[in-house]
């Protein structure tokens, strides 16, 4: 999980109870499985004793972190930044302890609340002064951005980036004796800017701690699907295809996440990497890995949902749980699969099957092609053999009051949608 370590980090966290701090973006409501590890980081720090905080960035999210990025971000109103704010609160008590009075609960602050009021000619006067042009170009992310192929070079704004954040390291260092920032690799030199001011400014000494960017095993990026983030609001991706992004991951891969993105032991990683070793086509490795982090993001209600559902494609005795996805996770289930859009007045008619799904939806090339596979017994709707050719179809048939689920055979599905 770690990548740099400055000297001294772990000789100051031998003296008691610490402080660190772990800024997030508050660019939308939710967070990012991107996000995972720095939160990890901060949920361990929290439970062997010291004590985290979780800086919402609702004012460098409105200039755009320009590390390793290789262009300007939209920037957002104070209204949305509250609002994702929220939010994101709402997710970090999932993991962090918040509300106890335990001496080192979790406290949630925005840099919006310190910068507001914060005139320009005082920021480049008390901060500006402090921090070398020099200094700040020979910053990785800044050096990056200067020499791009695509020759937009990198604003002022952005350019000033890393000002603000040294300036929120100083704040929490003078405010709440927070000693430590927590980032990934690409922030370290936003944190180091910020120790060079809390040295230059108070005499202080603090410390960065960075994990690693976590990419995949073929290099790459982390988190990132088809459809994009996988998000840890059930809105924007639901338990089931969070679930199914663990249960996806390479072997490799799923060794290097469940050191990282779960709380298992050692012990028992290493007996759950043995026994996958033995036999790798079962997977238990990625079933593990994903039983922990859906459970940990969402609940275990939702993780043993998202398992039901998983096995519906592939089971024959699956009806019921078909009729207990929320439609959500049903069209989840069948995405990709062929859809039809139907009448709702042809079901409300009774309609037979055979006419259904070959003159109103074309799953079937002709009704002979249809008797002939239900005589074979290759044809089910929701999960259910058909064993009569001229059954009509009724509105009990629908699942969540509007789809139908036709298969032929063992693995072709298709998906009527009443309109």
């Amino acid at each position: 999980m770690l990548h740099t370590v400055m000297p001294g980090a772990e000789d100051e966290l031998k003296k008691g109870m610490a402080t660190a701090y772990l800024g997030i973006d508050p660019t939308a409501d939710s967070l990012h499985i991107g996000h995972l590890v720095g939160v990890m980081m901060l949920k361990h720090f929290q439970r062997s004793g010291n004590r985290p905080i979780a800086l919402v960035g609702g004012a460098t999210g409105m200039i755009g972190d320009p590390s390793m990025k290789s262009q300007e971000r939209k920037l957002l109103d104070e209204t949305t930044l509250r609002h994702n704010q929220e939010a994101i609160k709402k997710q970090l008590a999932r993991f962090l302890d918040f509300d106890s009075d335990a001496p080192n609960a979790a406290e949630l602050v925005n840099n919006y609340d310190w910068m507001k009021n914060f005139s320009f000619l005082d920021f480049i006067r008390d901060v500006g002064k402090l921090i070398t042009v020099n200094y700040m170009m020979a910053k990785d992310s800044v050096k990056k951005r200067l020499s791009g192929e695509n020759q937009q070079g990198m604003s002022f704004t952005e350019f000033s980036y890393q000002l603000v954040q040294g300036y929120d390291f100083l704040t929490l260092y003078r405010d709440k004796e927070c000693k430590f920032q927590i980032g990934g690799s690409d922030q370290w030199g936003n944190i180091t800017t910020g120790t060079e001011l809390i040295r230059r400014t108070l005499g202080g000494e603090a410390f960065a701690i960075t994990c690693n960017l976590i990419t995949k095993a073929d290099g790459s990026k982390f988190g990132k699907t088809e459809g994009g983030n996988v998000w840890l609001d059930r809105t924007r991706t639901s338990p089931y295809k969070f679930y199914q992004f663990w249960l996806n991951v390479s072997d490799e891969d799923a060794e290097k996440y469940i050191k990282i993105f779960t709380e298992l032991s050692r012990e028992d990683v290493e007996a759950i990497v043995a026994e996958h070793r033995e036999d790798p086509g079962r997977r238990v490795l990625q079933r593990r890995l994903a039983q922990e982090v859906t459970t940990m993001v969402h609940s275990a209600e939702d993780c043993a949902s998202a398992i039901e559902a998983s096995q519906i494609l592939f089971s024959n005795k699956a009806a019921d749980a078909l009729r207990r996805l929320d439609e959500a996770t049903l069209l989840d289930v069948f995405d990709g699969v062929p859809t039809f859009e139907v009448e709702r007045a042809d079901i409300e008619a009774g309609i037979r099957l055979g006419d259904l799904l070959t003159d109103k939806a074309a799953v079937f090339p002709s009704k002979g092609e249809f008797r002939k596979m239900v005589q074979g017994g290759g044809v089910s709707v929701n999960k259910e053999k058909i064993a009569d050719p001229q059954l009509a179809v009724s509105a009990e048939m629908l699942l969540n009051d509007r789809y139908i689920i036709v298969q032929k055979g063992k693995k072709s599905y298709n998906l009527l949608i009443v309109k």
